[in-house]
C-alpha cells in the first residue's frame, strides 16, 4: 500500500523554506521525510508526515498551493550496494523512477527509500518479491 506525500509549491526566495515549515510545526505535524527541489521562481517540497489532514489544513488555511501523491516507501539496509539492488529489481521490471529520495531509519541500520513510480502497486510486488520490506 502507498504512502502518501504532500508537495507543497514554495516560492524561490529567502525565508519563504522558514514559512512553511513553522507553520507545519506550529500545528503540530511531524516531518518524517521531505526533499526539495528548485527551479528560478519556485521549489517544489515534498514531505511525508505523520498528521497529513493538519498538514493540509494549515497549508490551505495559509494560502499555500499543494497537493497530495501515492508513493512507495521502501526499507533499504544502510550498507554499499543496497540501492543499486533495489534499482536493479525496478529497471529488469521495466519500472520507471520519476523521483527518488531516501533519509536514515531510526536504528541507523537501514535507510527509507521514496519512489515515485506510475505503478505503486507492481512496484511492491516486485520489491517484496525480491527480499525488501515495503513500508506502510
Amino acid at each position: 500500500m502507498a504512502i502518501k506525500q504532500l508537495a507543497v509549491f514554495v516560492e524561490n526566495k529567502h525565508g519563504s523554506l522558514n514559512e512553511v515549515i513553522s507553520l507545519i510545526a506550529g500545528a503540530g505535524v511531524d516531518i518524517r521525510a521531505l526533499s526539495i527541489s528548485e527551479t528560478q521562481d519556485f521549489g517544489i517540497l515534498r514531505m511525508i508526515v505523520n498528521d497529513l489532514d493538519t498538514a493540509k489544513e494549515t497549508l490551505r488555511g495559509n494560502d499555500y498551493v499543494y497537493n497530495v501523491t501515492d508513493v512507495v516507501a521502501v526499507s533499504v539496509s544502510d550498507k554499499p550496494g543496497a540501492m543499486a539492488g533495489v534499482i536493479k529489481i525496478l529497471s529488469e521490471n521495466e519500472i520507471n523512477l520519476e523521483y527518488v529520495y531516501a533519509f536514515l531509519g531510526s536504528d541507523h541500520g537501514s535507510a527509507c527509500v521514496i519512489l515515485r513510480v506510475a505503478d505503486n502497486e507492481k512496484t511492491e510486488k516486485v520489491l517484496e518479491a525480491g527480499g525488501y520490506h515495503v513500508m506502510l
